[in-house]
């Protein structure tokens, strides 16, 4: 398919997936603060202050996750930064009505190519450990000591082609790049009118369309 197998010795690259890799879960309304053996709870707020370094106690998840950091970086930077891998189900809730139909997939793959999306696919490899189709989700990013994902190298399970990997980092730099965009700004007044209406919604006017 659209990965590639690196051998261990193989530097971590942009692109690179990852199984079993830690997700700290940190609810700042209830922090777990860890003091001469004791714990105590206590909002975030009520401990806060500039440069401050405590220790708490944190859920952890293992997920799968994939390389964001660039190469150069992952080769002398202290951090590494990942995305989390997904069901493609979590990303695009509408998959949860479809029948499983070449055709039914094929448009939501090629939306893909022509909106902003927030992920990006992944279909099913076993050798990467994926028995169902996956979805790299923007929106969820970790960041982990690289000395120490170099120590966990072995749970590198595959890397995105030549291909993929180019996508990948267009779709990456799109949705990081991206902006708020109010379309209506150039509307002048009846335009604007006409497009509200249309829509059967109300925008907030700039100062030349009122």
């Amino acid at each position: 398919m659209i990965y590639v197998y690196p051998d261990d010795s193989q530097p971590i690259r942009q692109g690179d997936i990852f199984l079993n890799l830690p997700r700290i879960d940190i609810s700042l309304d209830c922090m777990i603060t860890v003091e001469d053996d004791s714990s105590t709870f206590v909002p975030w707020e009520e401990i806060a202050t500039p440069g401050m370094t405590t220790e708490i106690i944190a859920g952890v998840k293992s997920v799968a996750a994939i390389v964001i950091t660039q190469d150069c970086d992952n080769l002398r930077n202290d951090d590494i930064s990942l995305c989390e891998i997904c069901k493609f189900e979590d990303v695009h809730t509408a998959i949860k009505e479809m029948t499983d139909r070449p055709a039914k997939w094929v448009n939501v793959l090629t939306e893909h190519a022509r909106k902003n999306l927030n992920w990006f696919y992944l279909p099913p490899d076993k050798q990467v450990g994926f028995s169902e189709k996956k979805a790299v989700d923007f929106q969820v990013t970790m960041r982990l000591k690289r000395l120490e994902m170099e120590r966990l190298i072995s749970f590198r399970v595959g890397r995105l082609n030549n291909v993929a990997d180019e996508h990948f980092r267009e779709r990456l730099s799109e949705y990081f790049r991206r902006y708020p965009y109010d379309e209506w700004y150039p509307f002048d007044k009846d335009e604007l009118e006409a497009y509200e209406t249309k829509r059967n919604l109300k925008v907030k006017k700039f100062p030349w369309q009122s």
